[in-house]
């Protein structure tokens, strides 16, 4: 059996390889379940979601510590200092304990020669910390990249507070299934789990209820018989907007994990549903929920902008949910690492895929038929944008008005808020 690792050490290598290998902790944190003790994985992405979270502020930090930057081989060392830093400064660990901890990597790390200067840096922010963060705080910082703080100014007067709400931890929201009770009932079960959520601004969903504490799955009520799913609040309108009726022809493309596909079998348990996603790995995610929810879907590997590659000719569809590959820019909180490995030429990139695929999809719709585009992004180029530059080239497409609890509109950009949703972006379009 091999031998399991120290978490901090596990933390730190994470932490590198989110910083230089660009690979993000969505990946990362699965693979660091067979290093850890299980009781230590949520110590480690506790670790390595929130050194993401704050990094600038850290890195910061570390500039008025080390004279020398650490670069090549010592860059894990590098890493260690911001594990150190952020337990010191955001975690409820006693301070000794805390550098003794990060100190005793270096050996699991093969870093023994780097032992006295890893708690010689941690040591000396102790005794000078007052003095370093009042330089390091002088001014607000917003813990984004420069280049998506200019994007959110040009683009909104209330860029602050989605940065803010960016830098928060995200809330855990779950959807009951109304196949099984109803929202009320629900929240009579969860009892003291179940958040107050009337001072949200922006209209929820009907299902939708906030958890006042993240908890592991197998705290909630009836879970495995499929009474509830995790999923954001405003993702949940995916679904309400899509209106699938029974009998209908369904195609819910970029598919993975699979929330959507089975809040649309939820609502409509005999629609024949089409989940695609391009990546064979999470689909497989996608035929758990199913299971769990005892649903039925067909289940397509597939490039979204390429149906002739996965459809027959001729099938048409009466619905396409499109929730297409995007920046990721509206759940930044609840993926931190986004901020990092996402670059500004990406932008451009994906606009471009998300027209190919709203392009060749369109074809596959039947007349009268309607396509929900859907993004977990905040930025115009991906979103209303894209939409008013398909209106304009698509005679035959018309924008059709969305009603959220009584707030009609032609498109709706949601924001992250603190207490409430993530950043989606929705627009309803119909086959004329």
């Amino acid at each position: 059996m091999k031998k399991k690792q120290n978490a901090r050490a596990v933390a730190a290598h994470i932490i590198l390889q989110v910083l230089d290998q660009g690979k993000s902790l969505a990946t990362l944190i699965p693979e660091a379940q067979s290093q850890v003790e299980s009781k230590d994985l949520p110590l480690v992405q506790e670790i390595a979601f929130g050194v993401c979270r704050v990094l600038p502020r850290l890195e910061n930090i570390i500039k008025q510590l080390v004279e020398k930057p650490l670069k090549g081989k010592t860059r894990l060392v590098h890493c260690l200092l911001l594990v150190g830093l952020y337990q010191l400064l955001y975690m409820r660990v006693p301070a000794h304990a805390a550098v003794d901890e990060v100190v005793n990597a270096t050996k699991s790390l093969k870093l023994d020669s780097f032992r006295a200067l890893t708690n010689g840096v941690l040591r000396r922010f102790l005794r000078e910390q007052e003095t370093i963060l009042a330089k390091v705080d002088k001014h607000w910082q917003t813990l984004h990249p420069e280049w998506l703080v200019n994007k959110l100014k040009k683009a909104y007067p209330n860029w602050r507070e989605i940065v803010e709400a960016n830098n928060q931890k995200p809330p855990m929201w779950i959807r009951v299934n109304t196949q099984h009770t109803n929202r009320a009932d629900y929240v009579g079960l969860l009892g003291d789990l179940a958040k107050n959520t009337e001072n949200v601004t922006a209209c929820l969903p009907d299902c939708a209820i906030a958890l006042g504490k993240a908890v592991s799955v197998n705290q909630l009520p009836h879970f495995e018989q499929g009474w509830a799913t995790v999923q954001d609040a405003h993702a949940q309108w995916s679904a309400e907007l899509l209106d699938a009726q029974n009998g209908e022809l369904i195609l819910d493309a970029c598919a993975a994990p699979g929330g959507k596909t089975t809040h649309i079998l939820e609502k409509a348990p005999q629609a024949k549903v089409i989940a695609l996603d391009i990546e064979e790995a999470r689909l497989a995610r996608v035929k758990e929920n199913l299971a769990r929810l005892n649903q039925q879907a067909t289940v397509i590997c597939g490039d979204a902008s390429q149906p002739e590659q996965w459809l027959d000719n001729g099938v048409m569809f009466d619905r396409i949910l499109l929730d297409a590959p995007c920046s990721a820019t509206g759940v930044i909180r609840r993926h931190p690492d986004i901020k990092w490995l996402r670059k500004e030429e990406d932008i451009a990139e994906l606009a471009a895929l998300q027209s190919k695929i709203l392009n060749a999809l369109w074809a596959r719709l039947k007349p009268n038929g309607i396509l929900l585009y859907a993004t977990c992004s905040v930025l115009p180029e991906e979103n209303s944008q894209q939409i008013q530059q398909f209106i304009a080239n698509t005679p035959n497409a018309k924008l059709l008005e969305m009603d959220f609890h009584g707030e009609k509109v032609l498109e709706k950009q949601f924001f992250p808020q603190n207490y409430g949703g993530d950043g989606f972006f929705y627009a309803k379009l119909m086959k004329c």
